[in-house]
């Protein structure tokens, strides 16, 4: 980003380490570029033909060697490119950067321009291809063939069009090259290379030499003069300094940031603001920030480097830590098939169509056309927090300078020739473009530096101005290039005596340390409390480094349980990405050694924050801080260009040998080497860097003896910090088969790895939570965070998928590669018998009458295939994953997709991830191992799709019918809505068979409706019409037939009149019920379930049916009723997403209401010899009876007012229970008036009505729980505390409930 780790240490503190010149070597003669894969058909002056290196300075540098190839390759990204007198040849300036291993930067700044080419062997070589070409191609031979440029390597497609003493040339020019006709021009480079990114002054300094050769008159001193001195006598300047230092002109200023301030970025952000538009821009740096794959495109290369070095930039304080390639060679294409996210920026041709651009990879790709101001976004990611705000005050820092926050296009970084169309003619025929013209006009002032806040008020008043516009039509016309009529103040030699140029740096300078400012701040309120989540879990520096990859490093949990609830979707994403890792990392390395650079800036803010405003209250809150230091960051960089610190030697007469060098004009001399290779040897500032790094080296001696091994250190240091990471950079300098397979071979390693940690993670997560629920320690995974763990598997898989792909056909490879299979298996089905499932077949379900669903990866994908929601192949990839991760069948799937070998050999090249055999199985089995959890990813985030569902009754048989006279129906419920009462077709018996070859019978209903998320209940009724009307029901068994989910919902009661409670219809709590133990082992094994349900055993231990022996104790009994409040207490301090099933907390096997019907049962009189059961609601209604016999009777006058009302409050919710048009039976509606009394805070104030009732001595024992004063005291006391929640209750429940 800023170079820090370049300029830091040992490096010495030189402004430039070399000084390049790239072009044609004559003696090799034209070679054509093979590698950027040029095409033959077209005219040779469009061709690209191999550059060399035709000299640098110095010839090497010890702690930055000079890579030749890599160098040669970004100064001349696309080779040597030719033109004519007819062409325009307006120099271009881009830029580059080549990451080293390490991670640090070195910056390339190159100026190419056009010369004229002497060699008569290289004219009349062109002169014979384009004869060649003539005869190979006679339609081409038009006028119009030859005017094209061959540099649109460089030249923005702007110039190409708007010269019209260029087109008017073309028109002259008939056919192509002549060499007795037309001179020859080809395009050479000048390039400086530097440990930090000072453009502007590269950029002067650079142009300054390019003059001094087109010139008339010589330079006041030998060029050699100029590239010594800035070589050898130019520092760079020390931090918080200005430095000025002389071109071959004019002087020129460059100044560092401060110890405290952001670090150094001198690429114009302004322009990549007016380039892509703030909401854009804030959409690219999001992406950036969830480190997707993202492209650049555009036809300019500094262009692309602008955006890509602004966009890095303001991720302060954190650090891209992937690919980074912001101009990326012709030769270099394959790279784009890297499976790792990336940002890299592809050079754009000339007329060529977005669409016609084939890229391995767009699942996950951001594709940023730069040229056209538009972005293409990745389906489905979070936005970053607050963005409005963060847009608007974005917007009102650009508009202060002038420049349009909507964007559009810039003026280029090199000065462009006047416009073919007038405004006058624009403003004729279309009156309503008038005010158009203006503000782009005034939009390029701004830019240009010309335009304040006030003025552009006046430019406002003047954009429908005739006269204005007719005076600016006619200059341009005549191509007179006003400058100070440009700006309304006039600013030609600017305040304080500083030139326009000057004038622009100042301004470019503030306005980017303004908007870097405005991000900075964001992540300064996001992260403010940052520290007290990181783990310093290790003793010492190598502790930590061996054991890297074992530690927990950030709390995350806690981290996001702290932060607002419209953040979490963001940082959620946010804390799983590398740079984020890596930021935390330093900071645990920060305890032993030099703080980073960029986390020492951001603490010191963090600490001065702390220091004005006490975070307290408003901690968790969303509300938008804006930057408050806009004016002081603005003013340190005014101060320190107004007030230089420091002057450089001025270029002085060398000791050469005299006549060397003869100028001439238009020609770049050929430089002496000899006076350029070594610096002097008095210089300060070099002695000083040279003893300091003898005093370090002296020191690193001392103390290594005392460290461990320093190899060892080093590379447990470079594995730590490569931890997740893949190579930075491809290597630009060696392109033989042997290292783009070692390249691939990195890939293949580094996905393997990333499949081994995300699969861990997702299990210990997973099984954190899983064990928290079964009572072990503390949840540590959301909702939210098991989503983004999903989002991260799946974006993982399609890098997988597209790592090596032979053709690239839509844009999610893995689905692609799945219809390829659908296609293929089809295909066979039709010719084969539909008999044989292959080992595809499921084994059976874990309870009768449910026949097995057969686990097909086409089955699967025909459910997804028919989800109209769905509308893109990424989207239904992911549908997909996740269907099969929550049907345990990921790997298995996968598995099956990837053993039709020929396919995959079809669509992938040998060196992709997915044909190396072992990481295959190896990843196979990481994916595997998430089969020991429950994932409903697919179930709850598809919530709308149509399911269908299989409910199976399964009676007693011993003790009942099988079949039923009567009428059945059910209701199923779940999470996210109800089926409605389904009637069951009367008598629809099935017969199954079981190990043992037993005949069942049972009745099964088919129904399809809304996906009702997770199932919670059943409702079971049936009219008791005909005279087999009584039924003893075992359970019922409910299936989603998409994603093979059963829930079980024990019973183990009667259904009838006269026959235990007397219940018609039953409300069943239900659980996921375990697949077989005989099943497939793989898919099987699996942590204990999160909730048992309302058991059976709970309502046969309480009830009539053979269950009188269990009698729990009343300490058992008093613990149950706690744990089943305190579950409900934790169920509400769950986040809301988090929570689970309120009912089966209440009504399930350990719920509420069971505790308190064993707390009821204690020492009740209920089994009469001879007569019929007693159930707890019998002493309720009698209960009621009494009170509303004494209140008639006007026993309840005395009673105090309250406790009237709570006994009118009893009475009500009884009758209505009782006059519900439902048959939910005694003990259905026991249940019901603990739910109700839960909800509306009744229960502790019904029970001393219960307790004080004369019937409690006729239906209860002395010793009974109830009778006992402190017992129920206590018990009062344990359900105050559901008094803080608002309890809802499952329709389900409270259906027909009148109150």
């Amino acid at each position: 980003m800023s170079g820090t780790n370049a300029a830091s240490g040992a490096a010495p503190c030189r402004f430039a380490h070399y000084f390049v010149i790239c072009g044609i070597d004559t003696e090799t003669g034209l070679e054509p570029d093979e590698l950027a894969g040029e095409n033959f058909e077209q005219s040779p002056l469009k061709r690209t033909f191999k550059s060399k290196v035709l000299a640098h300075y110095p010839e090497n540098v010890e702690w930055n060697p000079f890579d030749q190839d890599a160098v040669n390759m970004l100064c001349m990204p696309k080779g040597l490119s030719f033109r004519t007198q007819a062409d325009s040849r307006e120099p271009q300036f881009h830029s580059f950067l080549i990451t080293r291993e390490d991670g640090s930067r070195t910056y390339g700044f190159v100026h190419t321009f056009y010369e004229e080419v002497t060699s008569p062997q290289i004219c009349s070589a062109m002169q014979t291809l384009y004869q060649m070409h003539q005869a190979e191609n006679p339609s081409s031979a038009t006028p119009s063939s030859s005017s094209s440029s061959s540099m649109d390597s460089l030249a923005s497609s702007l110039d190409e069009a708007d010269s019209p003493s260029s087109s008017s040339c073309r028109s002259a020019a008939c056919g192509g090259y002549d060499a007795s006709r037309d001179t020859l021009y080809v395009s050479k480079a000048l390039c400086l290379i530097t440990p930090m990114p000072f453009m502007h002054g590269c950029l002067r300094f650079l142009s300054q030499m390019h003059r001094a050769v087109t010139a008339a008159s010589p330079p006041p001193l030998p060029l050699e003069s100029y590239v010594h001195n800035i070589l050898y006598e130019v520092p760079l300047p020390p931090p918080g300094r200005s430095l000025k230092f002389h071109g071959v002109y004019e002087p020129i200023v460059c100044q560092r940031p401060g110890p405290g301030e952001l670090p150094l970025a001198d690429f114009p952000l302004g322009q990549t603001f007016t380039l892509l538009g703030v909401e854009n821009l804030v959409q690219l740096f999001n992406c950036t920030l969830l480190e997707m794959q993202i492209l650049l495109y555009s036809q300019d290369y500094q262009r692309l480097m602008t955006v890509a070095e602004g966009i890095t930039t303001l991720l302060f304080p954190f650090q891209w830590q992937h690919v980074y390639v912001p101009i990326l060679p012709a030769s270099l294409l394959h790279f784009l098939d890297a499976p790792v996210p990336y940002l890299m920026g592809l050079q754009s041709k000339e007329g060529t169509d977005r669409s016609k651009l084939e890229l391995p990879q767009e699942a996950n790709l951001c594709f940023v056309d730069i040229d056209n101001h538009c972005i293409e976004l990745p389906e489905d990611f979070p936005q970053f927090p607050n963005k409005p705000e963060f847009i608007q005050e974005l917007s009102e820092v650009l508009l202060r300078y002038g420049i349009s926050p909507v964007g559009g296009a810039p003026p280029t970084s090199v000065p462009t020739s006047s416009t073919t169309t007038t405004p006058g003619s624009v403003s004729t025929r279309h009156p309503g473009l008038k005010s158009q013209q203006a503000l782009r006009e005034l939009e390029d002032d701004g830019r240009n530096g010309n335009l304040g806040g006030e003025q552009l008020a006046v430019l406002e008043l003047l954009q429908g101005n005739a006269t204005l516009e007719r005076l600016q039509a006619l200059a341009k016309r005549t191509g007179v290039r006003v400058e100070a009529l440009r700006g309304v103040g006039g600013e030609g030699e600017a305040q304080g005596g500083r030139t326009a140029v000057e004038e622009e740096e100042l301004r470019n300078a503030k306005l980017n340390v303004q908007l870097r400012e405005v991000f900075a701040s964001r992540f300064t309120t996001m992260f403010a409390d940052y520290e007290a989540f990181v783990i310093q879990s290790a003793p010492d520096l190598e502790s930590w480094l061996t054991n890297r990859e074992q530690m927990h490093n950030f709390d995350k949990a806690s981290f996001l349980s702290d932060q607002p609830e419209p953040y979490l979707p963001f940082l959620s994403h946010f804390i799983e990405t590398q740079m984020f890792a890596t930021f935390i990392d330093n900071k645990i390395m920060s305890q032993w050694e030099e703080k980073e650079p960029l986390l020492r800036v951001f603490d010191g803010r963090i600490d001065k924050a702390r220091l004005y405003n006490v975070r307290a209250p408003s901690l968790r809150s969303s509300n938008y801080q804006r930057c408050t230091i806009l004016k002081e960051s603005a003013q340190a960089i005014e101060q320190r260009l107004m007030k230089i610190d420091h002057t450089a030697i001025h270029p002085h007469l060398l000791d050469m040998k005299i006549g060397q060098g003869k100028y001439e004009q238009g020609f770049f001399p050929k430089l002496q080497s000899d006076v350029l290779s070594v610096g002097p040897t008095n210089n300060k500032w070099s002695n000083r860097t040279a003893t300091a790094q003898r005093r370090k080296d002296r020191h690193r001696q001392q103390t290594e003896h005392l460290t461990l091994d320093n190899d060892l250190k080093e590379k447990y240091m470079q594995e730590a910090r490569s931890l997740g990471k893949n190579l930075r950079q491809p290597k630009l300098s060696d392109l033989s088969p042997a290292v783009i397979a070692q390249t691939n071979w990195k890939f293949v390693e580094g996905l393997l790895k990333e499949c081994r940690m995300k699969t861990k993670r997702m299990l210990v997560e997973k099984m954190g939570r899983e064990a928290v629920e079964l009572g072990h320690g503390e949840a540590n995974i959301t909702g939210l965070e098991e989503n983004t763990l999903i989002a991260s598997l799946c974006d993982l898989l399609e890098r997988i998928w597209s790592h090596g792909l032979q053709v690239k056909q839509g844009k999610s490879a893995l689905w692609s590669h799945l219809l390829h299979y659908q296609a293929r298996e089809e295909k066979l089905e039709q010719q084969e018998s539909p008999v044989s499932n292959g080992p595809e077949r499921r084994k059976s379900e874990s309870s009768i009458g449910m026949p097995s669903l057969r686990a097909s990866v086409i089955q699967d994908m025909r459910h997804i295939q028919s989800m109209g929601e769905i509308k893109t192949d990424v989207g239904r990839a992911r549908a997909w994953i996740r269907l099969s991760l929550e049907k345990k069948l990921l790997s298995q799937h996968l598995k099956q997709l990837l053993s039709r070998q020929a396919l995959t050999k079809k669509l992938y090249k040998r060196y992709a991830f997915l044909r190396c055999e072992e990481e295959k199985e190896q990843f196979l089995f990481h994916l595997l191992s998430l089969n020991t959890v429950d994932y409903f990813c697919f179930t709850s985030v598809f919530t709308t799709i149509m399911i269908p569902y299989r409910a199976v009754i399964i009676p007693i048989k011993k003790l009942s019918n099988a079949m039923t006279t009567s009428n059945p129906w059910v209701c199923v419920s779940g999470e996210l809505g109800d089926s409605g009462v389904r009637q069951i077709t009367k008598n629809v018996l099935e017969m199954t068979f079981d190990s043992a070859f037993r005949p069942h019978t049972h009745i099964v209903a088919m129904f399809k409706c809304q996906n009702l998320g997770k199932l919670t209940t059943v409702q079971l009724g049936h009219d008791n019409s005909g005279l087999l009307a009584k039924w003893l029901v075992d359970c019922v068994m409910v299936r989603n037939e998409i994603t093979g989910h059963t829930y079980k919902f024990p019973c183990g009661r009667w259904l009838g009149k006269g026959v235990d409670d007397g219940s018609l219809e039953r409300v069943l709590i239900g659980e996921l019920a375990l697949p077989n133990a005989d099943e497939d082992s793989g898919r099987g094994c699996r942590t204990p379930d999160m909730q048992h349900s309302p058991g059976q055993t709970r309502r046969v231990s309480i009830t009539s049916m053979g269950g009188r022996g269990y009698k729990p104790t009343s300490a058992q009994i008093q613990e149950a009723i706690g744990e089943a409040v305190n579950s409900i207490c934790k169920h509400f301090h769950k986040p809301e997403k988090e929570r689970g099933s309120l009912t089966i907390l209440l009504c399930g096997e350990v719920g509420l209401v069971g505790a308190l019907e064993q707390f009821f049962h204690n020492g009740f009189k209920s089994a009469r010899l001879f007569q019929k059961t007693v159930f707890v609601w019998d002493f309720v209604e009698k209960a009621v009876a009494y009170m509303e016999s004494a209140d008639q009777m006007g026993d309840m006058q005395e009673t105090a007012e309250p406790l009237g009302l709570t006994c009118v409050s009893l009475c009500h919710y009884v009758s209505a229970i009782n006059s519900s048009p439902r048959n939910i039976g005694k003990d259905g509606k026991f249940q019901l008036l603990v739910c109700l009394g839960a909800r509306d805070r009744l229960l502790i104030q019904w029970l001393p009505l219960l307790v004080e009732c004369p019937v409690i001595q006729r239906m209860y024992e002395e010793s009974a729980l109830l009778r006992d004063r402190t017992t129920v005291n206590a018990l009062i006391a344990v359900l105050q505390t559901l008094h803080d929640f608002p309890i809802t209750l499952e329709a389900s429940l409270v259906k027909g409930i009148d109150l």
